[in-house]
């Protein structure tokens, strides 16, 4: 297990709002891996990783997520938009943050079962102020976890429409992102077709 280091100042945000569309509809929330669904992997993975506040933002299926999976502990918002991508569930899980004080976002994904607890803590640890930005490698490409710093919550918002997330924000702010190699600790395959579903295990 990675050393957790408490920082209250950072934040993770599960999107989990995922209707598995290309799965025939089963929420990515509740696929199961290793005996227990996704989402509760993933929460654990941020936890673990350092990230002891969480917002998990549902959609598919919310009440069936509450009711077949521990999301104890978390702060629990739904983005009503869900059928329109990924966007509108980042910004709401962003807009859940306000006032709490929170000074970084650490976004992860509930269909990445293969990145873990180690890549949070890298990317989490690059957190130094409400300026940051940072981004989880692999061999050289970005991806997951991605960290968020305050003082650009309004710009990701601005731009995290339909399946976009923070990706014209990152582009738009590529001098400043910081890219922490994970390919040695992670393996960042999505869970988007019933081929993939290969990479889930058994109990």
């Amino acid at each position: 297990m990675v050393p957790v280091r408490m920082n209250p100042l950072v934040t993770g945000v599960l999107l989990a709002a995922g209707g598995g569309r290309r799965l025939g509809g089963r929420p990515k929330a509740l696929l199961m891996h290793r005996g227990r669904p996704l989402v509760e992997h993933a929460i654990r993975s941020l936890r673990d990783g350092g990230c002891d506040r969480i917002v998990v933002v549902l959609g598919a299926a919310a009440d069936e997520v509450r009711s077949r999976s521990s999301l104890a502990g978390c702060a629990v918002t739904v983005n009503p938009e869900w059928q329109q991508g990924m966007g509108g569930s980042l910004r709401a899980g962003l807009a859940a943050l306000a006032g709490t004080g929170t000074e970084a976002a650490l976004v992860l994904l509930v269909d990445q079962p293969g990145v873990g607890a180690e890549a949070v803590s890298r990317v989490r640890a690059a957190h130094t102020s409400r300026a940051s930005l940072a981004a989880a490698s692999y061999h050289g490409t970005r991806g997951h976890p991605v960290l968020l710093g305050a003082d650009h919550w309004a710009g990701v918002s601005a731009g995290a429409t339909g399946d976009q997330g923070a990706r014209a924000h990152l582009w738009e702010h590529r001098a400043a992102l910081t890219l922490v190699e994970c390919a040695d600790v992670a393996d960042a395959y999505d869970i988007d077709t019933p081929e993939d579903l290969r990479h889930l295990a058994g109990p």
